[in-house]
């Protein structure tokens, strides 16, 4: 039963990585009740929606997110008290009528966020149906063929997510058995596969921002090397039983003004075209999947020549090519630029 919102509140707690984000909680005139934290990436696109934080660099360092949870308590909570919990699609229209930016500057994506997710999760608690059924019926959406993930494990960091031991941000395995139970085992087997085999190499088992490993390896393609051999010790066929994804966050080692990824570990730089080549070959040797941003944010007319050599070998993913965001999806529709979208609502804000 269709509940209106009577009460928003907000807090500041601790994320994952130790850093500050929003909390909120969304309560019913009927008590149905929604809690949702904001999530936060370590890398970023440029073109996201403007995460707000306080900017006082004696408190946590200026990461405080005070300033968002204000502009909830303070001034949403009043703004949507009385909304109903079923019209989502208005409720964040009035958030947005608020803000008035296109980057939601004003009150942070995180604090508008915060109040869409929650709010979500309470109309779904109202109306007594697990939230991925209620969106798409207060979205009036047709398709009702839901299934489980296809789970994409990232087993090997680096990046910004591993202060850079590999450029290559993540290396993934994706299990392909018939049962989802079936792929996080074997997931979780390759993986301490892989411990084992880095221990054996002389490799550091320490971890990074997203529980991979994260060792220093002489080069970028030995992440894959490494892996395979993992899927192999624990028992399974790669390719056929386990593939191998890479979130390459190339955004992270473009240098433009040069127009060239500065590839460290392996000691050189490359064009756009010659990264291209570089995927071209990996894929010859290796059941790689899919690749993510395997090149920068604004690099589009590579992006175009990658999808258009690749396209149709594997998912070419953009994150933070796209962003979440309509216009840029809608752009890199006009110019045949990859084949798969991330989407991530803190890139976007609602």
């Amino acid at each position: 039963m269709s509940q209106k919102i009577s009460s928003i509140q907000a807090r500041e707690i601790l994320d994952s990585r130790g850093n500050p984000t929003v909390s909120v909680r969304v309560t019913g005139d009927g008590g149905a009740v929604g809690i949702a934290s904001v999530p936060s990436g370590a890398s970023t696109g440029t073109h996201e929606a403007l995460e707000l934080r306080d900017g006082d660099k004696k408190r946590y360092g200026g990461k405080g997110v005070l300033k968002a949870v204000a502009h909830v308590n303070d001034l949403l909570s009043k703004k949507l008290k009385g909304l109903d919990l079923s019209m989502p699609r208005r409720l964040d229209e009035a958030m947005l009528h608020v803000d008035g930016t296109e980057n939601k500057s004003k009150l942070g994506a995180n604090a508008i966020l915060g109040v869409s997710l929650a709010a979500a999760r309470a109309g779904a608690v109202a109306d007594g149906q697990p939230l991925y059924a209620w969106l798409r019926s207060a979205y009036r959406l047709d398709n009702k063929d839901w299934h489980l993930p296809l789970p994409m494990m990232n087993i090997l960091n680096g990046g910004a997510h591993a202060d850079f031991a590999l450029d290559m941000q993540e290396t993934m395995v994706i299990p392909k058995q018939k049962l989802f139970a079936e792929r996080v085992r074997a997931g979780s087997e390759v993986y301490h596969a892989l411990g084992k085999i880095l221990k054996q190499k002389g490799f550091a088992t320490t971890v990074g921002d997203e529980g991979g490993y994260a060792p220093r390896l002489p080069s970028n393609e030995e992440a894959f090397r490494v892996v395979l051999d993992a899927i192999e010790a624990a028992g399974y066929e790669p390719g056929k039983e386990v593939a191998l994804g890479a979130d390459v966050a190339a955004s992270e080692f473009y240098d433009a003004g040069k127009k060239s990824y500065m590839m460290k570990v392996d000691k050189r730089s490359l064009t756009g075209e010659e990264m291209v080549g570089l995927y071209d070959s990996w894929l010859r040797q290796y059941p790689i999947m899919l690749i993510e941003d395997g090149l920068a944010e604004d690099d589009w007319d590579n992006w175009q020549e990658m999808t258009r050599r690749l396209g149709k070998k594997l998912t070419l993913i953009g994150d933070d090519l796209f962003v979440t965001n309509v216009r840029r999806l809608e752009q890199g529709i006009q110019r045949s630029v990859a084949n798969a979208i991330l989407i991530k609502v803190n890139q976007i804000g609602t």
